[in-house]
């Protein structure tokens, strides 16, 4: 008797046990407290996605669902030239470079499809744009400046080149004139030919008199005023006379090359001393 009513004492002193709650309720309780990505309405889903860069970040979002291959693919992020399209009517959709160049906004992205080889002469780009080639690695999308241009692109604003290939025969592949310029995985190459010695993969002319003109201010405010760069990235240069040619107030610095076992991977900096 003794023993039977200290063992019943001790149960009455200690404390009642928690009956856990199962895994599945506790994960439904903080899923609850959470707003799924699929819970936004397309505006600011597509606003999210803008932010991504072009490839391959927002091209991987395209194949999560129906809805966000929708979103990621949509004329407002950016506009594609396919140079095989056969229905102009879809919206975004362009057959040559040019035409999406002159339609795009500033900011736009231009998906540029791979395969075959996209003609270009002298193209002006006046407005901040990223231009992206659409394969796996540079040489699938290629750009190709005929005998007689003097450059491929011609870049007056703030842009971005990414994986692409762009050759040019003489001239200069890119012709810099103004603005920062982003050279991303690309291939720049000038044709082997007897007038090798006047082709520039690259040819800046950018110089700050155009914006300070003969106005005195301090030293510190011109800094900030000069918006003139470019900057290359783990791109091959083949050909020409030499990488860059500079005839305004640029010079090259901060110069990386590695070497492979066919090609030469450039990074440098084309800036103001």
């Amino acid at each position: 008797m003794e023993i039977h009513e200290i063992s019943t004492k001790l149960n009455k002193e200690r404390p009642p046990k928690r009956i856990a709650q199962p895994r599945m309720k506790r994960r439904m309780k903080s899923d609850d407290s959470l707003t799924s990505l699929n819970n936004l309405d397309d505006g600011c889903l597509m606003h999210i996605l803008s932010f991504l860069a072009p490839i391959p970040d927002r091209y991987n979002t395209a194949l999560v669902c129906h809805r966000w291959r929708y979103l990621a693919c949509h004329p407002r992020l950016w506009l594609r030239v396919d140079r095989f399209v056969k229905d102009l009517t879809q919206p975004g959709v362009f057959r040559n470079i040019e035409s999406a160049v002159s339609a795009a906004r500033p900011g736009d992205t231009i998906l540029i499809g791979a395969g075959g080889n996209h003609h270009v002469s002298n193209i002006q780009i006046k407005k901040p744009l990223c231009l992206v080639g659409g394969g796996e690695i540079p040489d699938e999308t290629t750009l190709i400046c005929s005998r007689g241009s003097d450059s491929a692109l011609e870049l007056l604003s703030t842009c971005k080149l990414a994986n692409l290939t762009v050759k040019a025969e003489l001239g200069c592949c890119l012709l810099h004139r103004s603005g920062r310029l982003t050279i991303d995985g690309c291939v720049l190459q000038c044709e082997t030919n007897p007038l090798d010695h006047l082709s520039y993969p690259i040819v800046s002319t950018a110089g700050d008199e155009d914006i300070l003109g003969h106005v005195e201010v301090d030293e510190t405010v011109v800094e900030k005023i000069r918006g003139n760069s470019v900057t290359v990235l783990q791109t091959r240069i083949e050909g020409g006379a030499k990488a860059v040619s500079t005839s305004g107030d640029l010079v090259l610095q901060r110069v990386r090359v590695m070497y492979s076992k066919a090609y030469l991977y450039f990074w440098f900096d084309v800036d103001y001393e």
